[in-house]
């Protein structure tokens, strides 16, 4: 394909297990690129969405001297999100015995372990710590009702009435802790042993006929981004797309941006038939350009694996993802990793922010400039220390 110049373009932003309204992206974007621009020498600037019925934002930017609209959506399923965790404390345990006794009886677990420790560790941290909640409050009723004993012997059990409230207070300060926001995250993803709920699948065909929608008109580029588990949503939506034929031969460059993704957390399970059959088929398309990109600083992502190799799907054909990494050990100036560094969550989204040092990964030069992911990345070669061994334990593409 011939370089072209992007004068126009449309971003479909899938995002990961968030239950919270987009708009944080949004604001993220705004904050994000002024910085980004600041440090790179562009201009960027943002005003509200011109999409009917659709949330997201409009993009004008000048980089390298050449002018450059985009348009934003973020394809929303954080209402599913939200009904996936509306579940009480004892569901919440009932949860963390199901999905880890579902990645242990699989073999996942083992398996997931010879990638990358720190998204296993990452998915060990919300068992670990429900378990010691459940062990301080027990702790705490066994007090409570020795002292209670000290007064009467027929109340030595009465300590039991305050589990309850031990329990809630630090359901109420997840916001801190996030350990059931992590349980929900994994059990939603082996509540069907890695098989897309109903309620999802309908939201993806919503999303793909979103995307064939605006293939059809007159965009230079059309990207989609897929973050964190956004990613292997992604991956299956832009397989309907281009195996359903619904974008013409002559339309807009089709492009995909995998950040941060874990799709071997789902395509390692067993009933994931429908995500390995779409990354196979993904992998050898010559339809779109898809570029995954991952740190090794970032904890909570399969960093340099790639998803289509290491889930034993890989074909002779076999032509994509270009796997890339996000360096932030040098792309981040020393101070600003040094603070980072321990912060998890924060570190999980800096594929959407600033980089102080940046290399040629630039979030905002490559959803607003004037090259196609396709030309920004040409001749590029793949992360030397990636990760391509075949691990799953389950390779079937078919029930």
């Amino acid at each position: 394909m011939s370089s072209q110049t992007v004068r126009r373009r449309h971003v479909f932003y899938i995002p990961g297990y968030d239950p919270i309204h987009p708009r944080r992206y949004r604001e993220l974007y705004r904050k994000e690129s002024a910085v980004q621009a600041a440090v790179s020498g562009y201009e960027i600037m943002l005003s509200p969405g011109q999409s009917a019925g659709r949330y997201g934002w409009h993009v004008e930017a000048t980089i390298d001297g050449i002018d450059t609209i985009s348009d934003f959506e973020t394809l929303i399923w954080s209402d599913i999100v939200r009904d996936s965790m509306d579940r009480g404390i004892f569901a919440t345990y009932l949860q963390l015995v199901r999905t880890a006794w579902t990645y242990i009886r699989t073999g996942a677990l083992r398996r997931l372990m010879r990638l990358r420790k720190g998204p296993v560790i990452a998915a060990l941290y919300p068992v670990a710590f429900l378990l010691v909640q459940l062990l301080l409050a027990l702790f705490l009723a066994w007090g409570v009702g020795s002292i209670l004993a000290l007064l009467h012997p027929s109340m030595i059990y009465g300590g039991v009435v305050v589990i309850p409230f031990v329990l809630e207070w630090f359901r109420k300060k997840d916001n801190k802790f996030f350990a059931y926001y992590l349980m929900h995250d994994y059990a939603y993803s082996a509540q069907a042993g890695g098989a897309n709920p109903p309620a999802l699948e309908a939201r993806m065909a919503e999303f793909t006929s979103a995307i064939a929608e605006v293939l059809g008109g007159d965009a230079d580029e059309v990207l989609v981004i897929g973050h964190s588990s956004g990613a292997h949503l992604a991956v299956s939506i832009l397989a309907d797309v281009i195996r359903q034929g619904r974008g013409p031969d002559n339309g807009p460059a089709l492009a995909f941006l995998s950040l941060g993704q874990v799709v071997p957390m789902v395509s390692f399970l067993p009933e994931a038939h429908r995500l390995r059959a779409d990354l196979q088929y993904l992998s050898t398309s010559d339809a779109l350009t898809w570029v995954d990109v991952t740190a090794p600083g970032d904890g909570c992502a399969f960093a340099l694996c790639d998803p289509v190799n290491v889930s034993g799907v890989a074909t002779e054909g076999k032509r994509w993802p270009l796997v890339l990494s996000a360096a932030f050990t040098q792309t981040l100036s020393p101070a600003r990793w040094r603070e980072l560094r321990w912060r998890f969550f924060r570190l999980h989204f800096q594929y959407l922010c600033a980089f102080d040092q940046p290399g040629d990964y630039d979030y905002f030069q490559i959803t607003a400039g004037p090259q196609t992911l396709r030309d920004r990345f040409k001749g590029r070669t793949p992360s030397k220390s990636r990760i391509e061994t075949p691990t799953s334990p389950y390779t079937s593409i078919t029930p």
